[in-house]
């Protein structure tokens, strides 16, 4: 098999050759710049870049030499573009490593160590304090209030950092011949790579309410507001929907998973009871992946941190396919029920390496333990994806890593 037939094997719950493996094909199953800098040096590798793709989660683009190291077997489109030295600077992150940043991305350094990144208009719009590793949004454009229309919404999210700043190839949207070169750059990965491939939409409906309006008044709001909520939703699938026709259009039959994000757990349970979420946003997700599946090939995979135990019935019912990260530390998310109970029904995309106190803190023995446990239970049956939970954290020391992904190769087979 190849990696791409591997994924999709895997997708379909068939028993591929081995298990499948992804770092870096979305911005959740990636590897901070800080932890890939400290891993290549490890491997000896001065050659090459370290490339800041995710400047708010401050993620390094995994290049090839790393990915046939470690036999990964997915990439993201977004890789295709921004490819060229001039379109990188160097720039310092918190630790004095020297890293490079996209040339669209200038954040300011401030007195006393911190950086804020301003919106096209000058509104500060997110910042990272001196030692920090990440960029934290602090101007929402709906918090004294919904707008009575939103004609303005596309002037809203600029200024909101998630969309202001995102990933490759986003950033690229609004230059005219934009949607030629995704399929252009999509078919020429390809042709020029057996890997499968992953395109991000996003296509959040809580996580957009939280940005817009602040996370504790929105979920206020689904309670107190509900009328005002729904609105503000119904405006956002339209939007989404009008991506999703492009996307389709462009890469429908070229990308083989496409990945949702909407964070809908806490560590303990759902940010909402079931039958609220059933009753205000199911419906809406319905409509979304309705439309993926009926104009193009593409998976949907859906990104969700958490415990989302509770909702997962609700979301396959909704089309999705494919859960990362598989927190299993927060509550109910234990994967040998998740394997039992939905086993059949959804692809697992992560659960591999526990990212908080175990990839992080372990011996690299103890990681390798841990991981074969993991797989033991999820790989049977096709419908895993290995991956760590979440990204691979500044924190995590590059033996670790190591030993994650050569304990997969190990026992996979």
């Amino acid at each position: 098999m190849n990696s791409r037939e591997r994924i999709l094997a895997s997708i379909n719950h068939k028993e591929p050759d081995r298990i499948p493996i992804d770092l870096g094909s979305t911005t959740s199953s990636g590897i901070s710049g800080i932890a890939y800098k400290r891993l290549k040096k490890y491997l000896s590798i001065d050659k090459g870049h370290t490339r800041i793709y995710d400047v708010v989660q401050q993620q390094a683009q995994p290049e090839e030499e790393i990915l046939d190291r470690f036999n990964i077997d997915v990439i993201n489109i977004g890789r295709a573009f921004g490819t060229e030295d001039k379109d990188w600077y160097e720039i310092k992150l918190s630790n004095g490593d020297i890293v490079e940043f996209p040339t669209w991305f200038k954040p300011v350094l401030e007195e006393g160590g911190r950086y804020n990144a301003y919106s096209e208009d000058g509104t500060l719009i997110a910042t990272m304090p001196e030692g920090a590793t990440y960029y934290d949004q602090v101007y929402y454009p709906y918090i004294e209030g919904y707008p009575e229309d939103y004609t303005n919404i596309e002037q809203a999210m600029k200024k909101v950092s998630w969309f202001a700043f995102p990933a490759n190839p986003w950033m690229y949207a609004n230059e005219p011949d934009f949607w030629e070169n995704l399929r252009k750059k999509a078919l020429e990965l390809q042709q020029n790579s057996d890997r499968a491939l992953v395109i991000e939409c996003g296509c959040s409906l809580l996580e957009s309410g939280n940005y817009l309006r602040r996370m504790d008044n929105f979920l206020m709001d689904i309670y107190t507001e509900p009328d005002e909520v729904e609105r503000l939703l119904d405006v956002l699938v339209e939007r989404h929907l009008s991506m999703l026709e492009k996307v389709c259009k462009a890469v429908g039959d070229v990308a083989d998973i496409v990945r949702f994000c909407d964070d809908l757990g806490t560590d303990l349970a759902p940010l909402m009871a079931p039958e609220i979420y059933r009753k205000i946003f199911k419906p809406r997700l319905t409509m979304m992946c309705d439309y993926v599946k009926k104009h193009s090939k593409m998976h949907i995979l859906m990104h969700s941190c958490g415990s989302i135990y509770k909702l997962i019935p609700d979301l396959i019912e909704a089309g999705i396919e494919i859960f990362n990260p598989i927190q299993t530390t927060a509550n109910e998310m234990d994967i040998v029920r998740l394997k039992k109970e939905f086993g059949k029904d959804i692809t697992f995309w992560g659960g591999g390496c526990n990212t908080r106190s175990i990839l992080n803190r372990a011996t690299p023995e103890e990681v390798k333990d841990y991981v074969k446990r993991q797989i033991e239970i999820m790989a049977p049956g096709g419908g895993f994806v290995f991956n760590q939970e979440h990204n691979i954290m500044p924190d995590v020391p590059p033996e670790n890593i190591i030993a994650m992904y050569d304990a997969v190769q190990e026992f996979s087979y």
